[in-house]
């Protein structure tokens, strides 16, 4: 089984942080608390606070299923495509 290597975990971590300034940047944009956004996607406060601190837990790149992007982009009224960042890593097996 082929495993990720370093280069990939950290091209994965900062593509994190860019999706975690566009939440802010959108929840800003709408005019909204972090609560009001966790309370109407169907997430916890902690949970949306670690998104948009590019986290899924304390120490891992945040990854959110499609589900969730799709009730966050929703709350905020932008499109999905407006919360993920362009140029993605590539994740490919190397």
């Amino acid at each position: 089984m082929a495993r990720r290597d370093d280069t990939a975990d950290a091209e994965w971590s900062v593509y994190a942080q860019r999706l975690a300034t566009a939440l802010r940047r959108a929840r800003e944009g709408a005019g909204l608390s972090q609560e009001q956004v966790a309370y109407r996607a169907g997430l916890t406060r902690y949970t949306y606070q670690k998104y948009e601190k590019g986290e899924s837990r304390p120490g891992t790149p945040a990854n959110p299923t499609l589900r969730t992007m799709l009730a966050l982009s929703q709350v905020l009224d932008v499109t999905v495509a407006s919360l993920i960042p362009a140029d993605a890593p590539d994740l490919r097996s190397r």
